[in-house]
């Protein structure tokens, strides 16, 4: 019997001891105590900080150097009446960095107007079609979010052009080769860059989503006024949970705030577009930003045209949030459907390569751009490979790559540069466009890095175990606990516990393939299930032993409340090893 994801199981261990001390001295449960030390926060102090995410320790948005010179551009344009353009772009992230800009800007009085190219028409980023908008209605001034950190030919031409440009992002900026540069990277020409990861002094804000980034920008144009402040959390959260960056630090914090925001429905198109989801006006959780809101933001972002979400995160009007809203899920449900055709041949293809230790490149004209993204997702997850999906259209590829925690997607990336029309993103996640021609050429030298980088264990996916448990451990108030990790989220997700030497009692299938069954130690027995677990059971017997890692949650049913494990992975008890 093995788990599903044939990974291996890494549980990391702590001084018995150290345990004992922080559990005491902090009044926790020795489980919730390992669980904390495993994720880095082994002090007092790191331990209040972590679990009291409150407002008051968000940090000084100063911390970013050039905003103080952004804002001072920023005021002249509020001043003297300037128009000003903000320039975003179509993912969850950008939309919601575009409307915190727009409302905040438009807050203080300022004029104005946002562009968001079109995925299709215009490709991703500040460029030529950015610039004619602002021609178009006259700005003096640009402000890129989520975009511009390496469009050096777009700010040189708008500023020939007498248009000023402030540059927002939070993506990877190109390396300066020369040996004697005075910065390790080469920056647009533009007014100010606010970007936290070129800059030493802004290291501890350089997990900020473009959203983030637009917040802290706000942060410092109203100061002390945090009333107004406060109001874009919802759509920082959103933006933050969209673009899987770390929920820790200011990220934790604007997470956590902005999820009670959303649950108020605070805003029209927020509200309107839980009501579309099915999301119940009395109940909200993290897990629903990813699996209901973001998929339904992103949709038009994928498939249409982007423009009209800014116009739904900004309306003050309930029948034209709700309009919006309605628009958006029709148009998620079409993008279902597109994935799932192109995933199936994606697949499909797949299945006539030999797969290997490579990286996984795949191309084919037709390919909605829209999609690839998420198809390069879903493939890099079932075969635990870097995988890159193109659309090839007229003699070029273009598409979307997705990672494993063990590579980086943007230097790899790099030193396939030669070859490369265009490449940008994160370390997990990176676009990029190339001449079909040397598609081949890219698959061979990408999976050359790949394998000069990674070998051996790398390949195996890992399931971290946050802490080894008893069952005796595992309590209600051990549940209650392990929520004050909330809000999850990358870089603090849910926490998975782990138990050895189970003894198995009444498996069975329930529901569509769920495996379900009592798992007992030492008399204690707690009822388990595994979602989609179901072909597992013919590895089960009455009273045969297994390892478990597992979720412990609360099972409300028919008027009932009990615990119960959500089972990750299962597999024959290793009593005496790892």
């Amino acid at each position: 019997m093995y788990d599903a994801a044939a990974c291996k199981w890494l549980v990391n261990r702590t001084n018995s001891e150290y345990v004992e001390y922080l559990a005491r001295t902090a009044s926790l449960s020795p489980a919730f105590a390992q669980v904390l030390i495993n994720r880095g926060i082994k002090s007092p102090a790191q331990l209040d900080s972590f679990l009291d995410p409150s407002l008051s320790r968000l940090s000084d948005p100063f911390n970013l150097p050039s905003l103080g010179t952004a804002l001072e551009r920023i005021r002249y344009a509020l001043r003297n009446g300037e128009r000003i353009l903000i320039h975003g772009d179509y993912d969850a992230d950008g939309v919601t960095a575009t409307a915190i800009m727009v409302e905040g800007l438009r807050e203080r009085g300022g004029d104005v107007h946002y562009f968001i190219p079109d995925r299709l028409a215009h490709g991703y980023g500040f460029g030529p079609a950015g610039i004619e908008k602002a021609i178009a209605i006259g700005a003096k001034l640009i402000i890129t979010v989520d975009c511009g950190i390496t469009s050096f030919e777009a700010v040189v031409t708008a500023r020939s052009l007498g248009i000023d440009v402030i540059v927002t992002d939070h993506h990877e900026a190109v390396r300066s080769e020369e040996e004697d540069s005075p910065s390790p990277f080469l920056l647009p020409d533009a007014v100010a860059v606010i970007n936290p990861k070129v800059f030493p002094e802004a290291a501890h804000l350089t997990g900020l989503s473009g959203a983030g980034v637009a917040f802290k920008v706000m942060q410092g144009l109203f100061g002390n006024d945090f009333d107004p402040v406060h109001r874009f959390l919802d759509l920082a959260a959103l933006g933050t949970a969209a673009d899987v960056v770390p929920a820790v630090g200011d990220n934790r914090i604007m997470l956590k705030e902005g999820i009670k925001l959303i649950h108020a429905g605070q805003r029209a198109g927020i509200r309107a577009l839980k009501s579309v989801a099915g999301i119940r006006s009395d109940f909200f959780k993290t897990s629903l930003l990813y699996y209901l809101l973001i998929p339904r933001i992103n949709a038009a972002g994928r498939i249409a045209d982007a423009t009209d979400v800014v116009r739904l995160l900004t309306t003050r009007s309930d029948s034209e949030a709700e309009d919006l809203a309605l628009w958006l899920n029709g148009l998620n449900s079409k993008r279902q459907e597109i994935e799932e055709a192109v995933h199936n041949e994606a697949l499909a293809m797949l299945g006539k390569m030999e797969v290997g230790d490579g990286a996984i490149v795949l191309a084919s004209g037709g390919w909605h751009l829209g999609v690839v993204g998420i198809v390069a997702s879903r493939i890099a997850e079932k075969y635990y490979r870097p995988a890159i999906v193109l659309s090839v259209k007229d003699g070029v590829a273009k598409g979307s790559g997705r990672s494993i925690p063990p590579f980086d997607m943007h230097s790899g990336l790099t030193r396939c540069r030669d070859i490369l029309k265009r490449f940008g993103g994160h370390k997990q996640a990176a676009g990029v466009g190339l001449a079909e021609e040397h598609i081949t050429e890219f698959r061979e030298r990408l999976s050359s890095v790949f394998m000069e980088e990674l070998s051996g264990d790398d390949l195996i996916p890992v399931l971290n175990i946050d802490a080894a448990v008893k069952m005796s451990e595992v309590t209600i108030p051990l549940i209650d606990e392990l929520a004050r990790l909330e809000p999850f989220g990358y870089g603090n997700e849910e926490p998975v516990l782990g138990a050895r030497n189970l003894e198995v009692l009444q498996p069975r299938i329930v529901g569509n393939n769920h495996l379900k069954m009592h798992l007992r130690q030492n008399g204690r027995r707690v009822d388990s299930i595994g979602f989609a677990f179901g072909e597992l059971l013919q590895h089960l017997a009455e009273n045969c032993r297994i390892d478990a890692a597992f979720l412990p949650v609360i099972n409300e049913w028919d008027g009932g409340r009990y615990l119960q494990l959500n089972l990750k992975a299962i597999r024959p008890s290793r009593a005496n090893g790892q």
